[in-house]
């Protein structure tokens, strides 16, 4: 009795350690992005999916890029099992012409509690125009959109704003977009497809950040493969005040009472 006691106890304990093993584990859709040839000044920007395939959550602690020029942003609640998070990487083109290949550690609580990611690409001359033969130009892919102005109206400086828009392929190659230029550098980018492919369509995030007050007509350029019109621009336009809060009101109990 007392043997088969001990057995039992000995059997719970190695099924308890197995349970308090458990643990989250992310897995990267991909771990390394190509971002290709652009022109220097460009933004590059490119968002990592990655997924809890464990049975814990995972919560993301920190994102470390190898160098400045590499600016992360990363889901910041915890990732449940079965669901997904994204570490973005915004690669800054300025003064840094040539290829480049930066590593992101990510640091995390789960089972494998750090891994790396990497971006690479080239930076070319900030202007890639080149002569192309008219069967390279037929061939190319094409971006299309139908408008490219966005009003924003009335906004705080410093306040987080998206406009949307929907881009085409009409060429015959699949066609990505590579990053945006802007002169505030306050705007960001993100595509619903990474690459789109003869006729498919997809919507353009631009998330502007006005930096400056007053009236502002943003102009951003968006940056593709296609080389019949690589760089496309788009405007967006806003009213920007210090604060949208009313400021001559004071609040006395229950009422509010004007200033004197």
């Amino acid at each position: 009795m007392n043997r088969k006691f001990y057995l039992l106890t000995v059997l719970s304990l190695l099924l308890a350690g197995f349970t308090a093993q458990a643990q989250g584990e992310l897995k990267f859709e991909k771990e390394t992005h190509d971002f290709g040839t652009f022109a220097e000044g460009v933004i590059a920007s490119y968002e990592f999916v990655v997924k809890n395939v464990g049975d814990k959550p995972v919560v993301i602690a920190q994102v470390q890029p190898s160098c400045g020029c590499t600016t992360p942003e990363w889901t910041k609640d915890p990732i449940m099992p079965g669901k997904t998070g994204v570490i973005k990487a915004l690669y800054n083109s300025n003064g840094r012409p040539g290829p480049f290949h930066k590593s992101i550690s990510v640091i995390s609580n789960a089972a494998t509690p750090q891994a790396v990611i990497f971006i690479k690409g080239e930076v070319g001359p900030k202007d890639l125009k080149t002569s192309y033969t008219p069967e390279q130009k037929a061939n190319s892919p094409r971006l299309a959109v139908g408008t490219t102005s966005q009003s924003f109206g009335k906004l705080e400086k410093g306040q987080k704003s998206v406009a949307k828009f929907t881009i085409k392929n009409t060429g015959r190659q699949d066609l990505v977009v590579q990053g945006v230029k802007s002169n505030c550098n306050c705007v960001t980018y993100k595509v619903s497809e990474p690459a789109l492919k003869p006729g498919q369509q997809a919507t353009l995030e631009l998330t502007y950040i006005p930096t400056m007050l007053k009236e502002q007509n943003e102009v951003v350029t968006i940056v593709s493969n296609d080389i019949v019109m690589p760089d496309l621009k788009f405007t967006l336009k806003a009213n920007v005040v210090e604060s949208l809060a009313q400021k001559n009101m004071l609040r006395e109990g229950n009422q509010p009472i004007p200033f004197r």
